[in-house]
């Protein structure tokens, strides 16, 4: 691993852990206000990312795209939010929402790291009169800050589409199954065992990089250039 993409490995974790532990506190969330406290009682609203931490796709399946060649590992999940959809009063309808949370929290959370990003770019050059912008440690911070902001563009942008592919046990599984005909749903949701192989499949095939045009061009128009 060379020593730049080594300093991006050190912007792009927390980043990323912060962009998980909103994802999975917004599932948490949308379920307590449909009816149910599961999530809630088991400390999962919150933004701490021990709370939500999965060994493989919070760990493992971002460290080794680390150590394939190419532009950032933008697909991870988070350990899944429980769910009791006795609790909830329409459970194929709320547990759609509940699905679509998760990757509609990262995609606000991209719009407003791009503001935040534009708001950057704007104030720190009208900084750069002042005696402390000469100081070297301003630079390396205004520079990483900026940095940071945009890779967790892309880290938000990559978990929301990545998680709604629909394919269980990802958001998108759930959404496709809140969306269709009962009866189908019943059948496809007795194959989400199989889910995670077609996952680990579609990595080490390089399916993967198909997920990256539609997160270039949507991260090309949020970024300036």
């Amino acid at each position: 691993m060379t020593a730049e993409r080594l300093s991006l490995l050190v912007l792009y974790m927390p980043a990323f852990l912060f962009a998980l532990s909103c994802h999975e506190a917004a599932h948490g969330l949308v379920a307590y206000r449909l009816g149910d406290a599961t999530a809630k009682e088991a400390g999962r609203l919150t933004l701490n990312p021990l709370a939500h931490m999965d060994l493989l796709g919070t760990v493992i399946l971002p460290l080794v795209s680390w150590l394939a060649p190419g532009a950032l590992p933008i697909a991870g999940w988070g350990k899944p939010v429980p769910v009791d959809e006795g609790s909830l009063r329409h459970p194929r309808r709320d547990g759609l929402w509940i699905a679509l949370a998760g990757p509609l929290s990262n995609l606000g959370l991209a719009l407003g790291f791009a503001l935040l990003l534009r708001l950057l770019l704007e104030i720190l050059p009208r900084l750069g009169g002042l005696p402390w912008a000469e100081d070297p440690l301003y630079a390396s911070v205004a520079d990483t800050s900026l940095r940071l902001v945009e890779i967790s563009i892309w880290i938000n942008l990559g978990l929301a589409l990545f998680n709604l592919i629909p394919v269980h046990p990802l958001d998108g599984g759930k959404v496709l199954s809140g969306l269709l005909p009962e009866r189908w749903a019943r059948a496809y949701d007795r194959m989400a065992g199989y889910g995670i192989f077609a996952i680990v499949a579609l990595f080490y095939a390089g399916g993967f990089r198909y997920l990256r045009v539609p997160v270039q061009r949507m991260a090309e128009f949020l970024i300036p250039s």
